[in-house]
């Protein structure tokens, strides 16, 4: 065992079981963590919608009431974009293969960026329906965002999946299973970067107060889309960069591909993640930049 390796936590996926006659029902700390970040974020958007000054003239784009309806459809929306997303863009092939798999999600197989697809899908159709600003919408969806990804990666770290790659710093983790300990060029055992762990700290807890503060204490949500352009940089931007410490995706690597780069160039290429996150950094700094042009001629008149 490396000296500087630190033991994977004693911890299962399922919280509890409990077997009523032939049926089993059990808790995940997976399914907990989308409870609790969706309830989280409710609250999030609840909070900041009351507070009439956060707001431009025209006032917060929905109600405590709204936010409630647009809540059903955000489930909808995570769940199905979610699901498709990971089919798609990971699994295509044995999905196509097997189509009722797709039907069990309880299995796991879920992306952020297909999620995250549904989620905008669902809003605009609200939005519109409502005639609500979705700017402003957007923007108070980005604010409550991130303590969802931030439980959701610490579900990521607690079933053992997605972790990153062999590494010899202190930090790293001895995961269990043949797979996380199946290293090249290790006989010892492997330790490897917690990547679940560093995307939670930066999606999750660095973006999401980064967000807050500017939403509460530097009066952002005053441009509409600021708010939202920042989040769509900074998770891109998070994204991509934890990429380098991630597990290459099995389906993509091969011998001569040992990265899972799905976009190469020589010895230089992205990843599934860098590529989907490409378009939300070029959303993210176009909403920045329309809402700085826009914040500054609001000044100069």
């Amino acid at each position: 065992m490396p000296l500087s390796a630190l033991p994977f936590p004693n911890i299962g996926p399922d919280i509890f079981s409990v077997e009523i006659g032939t049926f089993t029902l059990t808790l995940r700390w997976y399914a907990l963590a989308y409870i609790i970040g969706l309830l989280v974020g409710w609250r999030i958007c609840v909070a900041t919608v009351k507070r009439a000054a956060l707001w431009p003239a025209s006032g917060a784009p929905l109600t405590p009431r709204q936010i409630e309806d647009l809540l059903t459809w955000i489930i909808i929306g995570v769940i199905v974009g979610g699901r498709l997303g990971f089919v798609m863009f990971y699994q295509r092939g044995f999905y196509l293969a097997n189509p009722l798999e797709i039907l069990k999600v309880w299995q796991g197989g879920m992306s952020f960026h297909g999620g995250f697809a549904g989620v905008t899908i669902a809003a605009l159709v609200y939005g519109i329906r409502q005639r609500m600003p979705l700017l402003s919408m957007a923007d108070l969806l980005a604010l409550a965002t991130p303590p969802g990804l931030f439980l959701g990666r610490i579900a990521n770290f607690i079933n053992n999946e997605l972790w990153g790659r062999p590494s010899d710093m202190p930090w790293a983790v001895i995961f269990p299973g043949d797979a996380a300990q199946s290293c090249p060029g290790i006989t010892d055992i492997c330790a490897r970067h917690p990547s679940q762990l560093y995307e939670a700290l930066l999606e999750g807890l660095l973006l999401g107060f980064a967000l807050l503060f500017l939403a509460w204490r530097r009066g952002w949500l005053r441009t509409p889309g600021a708010i939202c352009g920042l989040f769509l940089a900074g998770y891109g931007f998070a994204r991509s960069f934890v990429e380098l410490f991630r597990q290459p995706d099995a389906q993509f690597a091969d011998v001569n591909n040992p990265i899972g780069y799905v976009v190469q160039f020589g010895d230089w290429g992205l990843t599934m993640g860098q590529v989907l996150s490409l378009p939300m950094l070029a959303a993210g700094f176009g909403l920045l930049w329309l809402a700085q042009k826009r914040s500054a001629i609001g000044s100069a008149s």
